[in-house]
């Protein structure tokens, strides 16, 4: 098979592979469409640990599956589908409590760290386990399918997070990920959605889909506006979707006494913690990791037109031409969102 190897610091080679071949309970995926991850892209430069090479990345994708292997059931060659970024154990405790994010055996596809190595989706061909497999609805391409991650991560951001009908929101950080969080929360009820961003782009895309304010927090004073927005207590809720020391001190100081705080980006591994603030003023933290369960709700979202994907697919390109735009990405050129690889 033909792949995209993550050969060195920022360099890939298209080579080919030896065809995977599914042991039982796994079934071989054709790989129809992969979406390029921004934690692909800060992984590439070798910053994170998260992408040693040699290392196939990509775990947002979509295919049909081309073989079986024993004991699989429920599933056919030619089935469209998906499957979780996660590979979870289904013994742990965790799993056992729905939990999957957090299984104690996990390994997420394309990612190559101190403890594992998993191979994903940057290739003509991946192996799967049956448990994680998704079936595509009628009328959902592979392209949207593929999108199917990163929604789920929205919907599982939203979901932990403690809100009620009419509260006011902010969401720092107006990316791929603060977009969708932005049109779940919409769904959700909420009253004044807020964004804040330093890009003005995509502060008017989240204005578009479904945010009432845009902040450009480089121009502005954060604080002070969310302050006369919210009738000068602040706001309920505040989700940070970067994860950088700036970003989560914008969130924290974002919301009234007794606020709610969701961190789901996490782009620097520490962070200063203004503790008297969190504590004086009763601030509720809590972190969001990826997705536990939330894949089918998604796609029956998609399917139903209840929310937009389509519009954050900036680009889709031959996996042949992987190098070119993970290096337009990492150098932050022409304000791509999403950009989908097809083997």
């Amino acid at each position: 098979m033909k792949a995209l190897v993550l050969t060195g610091e920022r360099k890939f080679q298209y080579k080919i592979l030896d065809d995977p071949r599914p042991s039982p309970g796994e079934v071989l995926v054709r790989v129809r469409a992969c979406g390029i991850c921004g934690s692909d892209v800060h992984g590439y430069d070798g910053s994170t640990g998260r992408r040693i090479p040699p290392v196939i990345m990509g775990h947002e994708a979509a295919g049909e599956i081309e073989e079986i292997g024993n004991n699989v059931n429920g599933w056919s060659v030619g089935d469209r589908v998906t499957f979780d970024s996660t590979i979870y154990c289904n013994e742990c405790v965790y799993c056992r409590k729905g939990m999957v994010n957090l299984c104690n055996n996990r390994r997420v596809l394309g990612v190559s760290c101190a403890d594992y190595r998993q191979d994903g989706a940057m290739a003509e061909y991946i192996v799967i386990p049956q448990h994680i497999l998704y079936r595509i609805p009628d009328h959902v391409s592979f392209e949207q399918a593929s999108m199917v991650e990163p929604l789920s991560v929205a919907f599982h951001a939203v979901g932990l997070t403690p809100l009620k009908i009419n509260d006011s929101i902010v969401v720092v950080g107006a990316g791929m990920i603060g977009l969708l969080i932005i049109q779940t929360l919409r769904l959700a009820g909420c009253g004044k959605i807020i964004a804040v961003d330093i890009d003005s782009e995509k502060l008017e895309l989240a204005k578009t889909w479904g945010a009432d304010f845009g902040i450009q927090s480089e121009k502005n004073d954060t604080k002070g506006e969310i302050l006369k927005i919210t009738g000068g207590e602040g706001a309920d809720v505040a989700i940070d979707v970067v994860g950088i020391n700036n970003s989560i001190l914008t969130t924290i100081s974002s919301v009234k006494k007794g606020g709610q705080v969701t961190l789901v980006g996490n782009l620097s591994p520490k962070i200063e913690l203004p503790l008297q603030e969190i504590v004086t003023r009763q601030i509720h933290m809590r972190g969001s990791c990826a997705s536990s369960g939330e894949y089918g709700a998604c796609l029956d979202m998609i399917a139903r037109k209840a929310v937009n994907i389509d519009f954050l697919m900036s680009e889709i390109a031959p996996l042949s031409e992987g190098q070119k735009w993970f290096d337009t990405l990492y150098e932050g050129k022409n304000n791509l969102l999403k950009v989908i690889l097809k083997p």
